[in-house]
């Protein structure tokens, strides 16, 4: 079915409605970002609007499209449950949440075998620091500046940039923030009230850091030394976006706990877990099963799209394609840094999570405004506004990469002349 067109008016009444009822400041920003339409429909790595633009969706809900927009199995799974039984009664058995749980038993790393259930990144954070905390009896944890974890008290307490946190103070206490990518810190911050390490495998909002080889592997030795649980946030990293089913995989570590969300819902739903080793279950929950619960958490909707976005990563081989279509992206953007040395610093990742960070920030701006204006959707990274970040659907077509790298050369080279740079 065709988009019917709107007229600049109804567009113009929708963002009216943002500046009355949302927030004025917003849509300020997503005017000033190139973002002043509507968007109506999408299908795979293409986003539509209101006034019949197309855009390639280079962004990908921040790495929820891992398997691109209205992904047909999972629509068709999630259709094929709304049909039955919507939400949980929560009284009965839920087969969907077992079915997942149980498929992420078998393709986790490690020991991780029991999962929670719940709607975002950020409540799986809360749930890893509050079962961390009830299975070892610490209460302090170990996180890194520059880090990411959320916008609720405690994913902002483990976050690691002071913008986001200073209004809200004071936050919940026990955090200490070190350096990433930094094991002497590390170890010197650990002590006998550490309940954990919380660590990305790959820095997304801190401008898509890769650390060292042998940086999540030391941090792993450093908690079996101390009694402490390494927990790792792949709510960014996972489901194949690095070119493995999870980051950890690349350096063979093996956490005890591990947050998902974002890709899990399979671009559908909205859905969010934090797994487990059958030891720390036991800890936390077999005195009160019910100490940590969610009402939406686990409903069947999000579990179908869950599984089903599970088998297709798995089925189409995404991490593969991931690592593939990353090495070209990288490629591409590396070839724009070497004709523009002075503006582009680096370009970074893995698989396709891809930074590009510039010298001077208002480049990286007018940049993201320069590529939404030739069709291809970015932004920058939360903690480091120096770096655009790529994180597209893992379905993305070679002639799709090379569309957003040349969009991205003529964005550069347009910012630059228009900063006399």
């Amino acid at each position: 079915m065709a988009i019917i067109l709107w007229n600049d008016a109804q567009i113009n009444a929708v963002i009216e409605n943002y500046q009355i009822y949302v927030n004025p400041w917003l849509a300020s920003l997503m005017k000033f970002g190139g973002f002043g339409d509507v968007e109506m429909e999408a299908e795979g790595c293409i986003v539509r609007t209101a006034s019949g633009e197309e855009y390639l969706d280079c962004l990908g809900g921040y790495g929820v499209f891992s398997l691109g927009h209205r992904h047909p199995k999972v629509i068709e799974a999630v259709k094929n449950q709304l049909n039955r039984m919507p939400l949980s009664s929560r009284t009965f058995f839920s087969q969907p949440q077992a079915e997942l749980a149980a498929r992420l038993a078998e393709l986790a790393p490690g020991d991780l075998q029991y999962s929670f259930f719940c709607n975002s990144g950020t409540e799986a954070i809360e749930g890893a620091i509050k079962i961390a905390r009830i299975a070892t009896g610490k209460t302090n944890f170990i996180c890194m500046v520059g880090g990411f974890h959320g916008k609720s008290m405690g994913g902002l307490s483990a976050t690691g940039r002071d913008q986001y946190k200073t209004a809200f103070e004071p936050l919940v206490p026990g955090f200490t923030h070190i350096s990433f990518n930094d094991v002497k810190e590390a170890a010197a911050a650990m002590d006998d009230r550490t309940a954990g390490i919380i660590v990305e495998p790959i820095q997304g909002e801190g401008g898509i850091r890769v650390p060292s080889p042998d940086y999540l592997p030391a941090l792993r030795e450093i908690c079996d030394n101390c009694g402490a649980l390494l927990i790792v946030d792949e709510v960014q990293t996972g489901l194949g976006r690095t070119g493995k089913l999870f980051a950890v995989e690349h350096r063979s570590v093996k956490p005890d706990m591990m947050t998902l969300a974002k890709a899990l819902g399979g671009g559908v739903m909205p859905i969010g877990a934090v797994m487990g080793t059958p030891a720390i279950w036991e800890r936390a929950f077999s005195e009160n099963p019910l100490i940590h619960t969610s009402t939406f958490g686990g409903n069947p909707l999000a579990c179908s799209a869950g599984l089903a976005a599970l088998n297709v990563t798995i089925e189409e081989k995404l991490p593969v394609r991931a690592a593939e279509m990353g090495d070209r992206l990288m490629k591409g953007l590396r070839q724009v840094q070497t004709t523009h040395p002075d503006a582009l610093v680096e370009v970074r990742g893995m698989g396709l999570m891809v930074g590009a960070e510039f010298a001077v920030k208002d480049v990286a701006e007018l940049c993201i405004n320069g590529m939404a204006r030739r069709g291809v959707i970015a932004a920058y990274t939360l903690n480091n506004p120096k770096v655009i970040r790529f994180e597209p659907p893992l379905i993305i077509t070679a002639d799709q990469v090379d569309r957003v790298v040349s969009a991205f050369s003529e964005s550069v080279a347009e910012a630059k002349e228009m900063l006399g740079l």
